[in-house]
This record gives C-alpha cells, structure tokens and sequence, in this order.
C-alpha cells in the first residue's frame, strides 16, 4: 500500500499543481465546499476528471464516472487501485 499510496500522491502533485507534504490517506477531495483541514484538497470537476485520468493513466485502470463520483478520499483512491491493478 505505502508504494500505491506515494503513486496516487504523485498524481495529485502533478495534477493539482501542491506540495503533497500534507497528502495522507485521509486527505479528502473537496468539491465545491471549503476545506475542513490543511489536508483537504479543493477540486472542481475539472480537476476531478484530470485526477481520475491521471489515476487510470498512472496504474493503467479504468474508473467509470459512477466510480469516481464514490472516491472522496485518498484512502479510497488506494483502496480502489489495490482492488482494481492488473
């Protein structure tokens, strides 16, 4: 998990453009509402389809829409990749 987990960060470095300093698995991907910890990490929906892309490129998987709208969390990133990685 630790090597899945430190891919997923890269992605939303490289992605959202942050120091992924304070990415762990309970950074939440905020939409439309203020962040809550210095954790959070503020998405729109185009930052939500430029992860989710980022993700399926990253670990060659694919993430329906009806999944992506279920990942709210880096944790669920993980978990998903883990379950879903060839």
């Amino acid at each position: 998990m630790p090597d899945v987990l430190e891919e997923v960060k890269a992605v939303i470095v490289d992605v959202m453009k942050i120091d992924g300093e304070n990415i762990t698995l309970d950074t939440r991907f905020v939409k439309g509402a203020k962040k809550e910890s210095a954790n959070d990490v503020e998405v729109d929906s185009m930052d939500q389809f430029f992860l989710i892309d980022g993700f399926c490129d990253k670990f060659g998987i694919e993430i329906s829409d009806e999944e992506a709208q279920k990942i709210n969390t880096v944790n669920d990133v993980v978990q998903f990749v883990n379950t879903h990685k060839k």
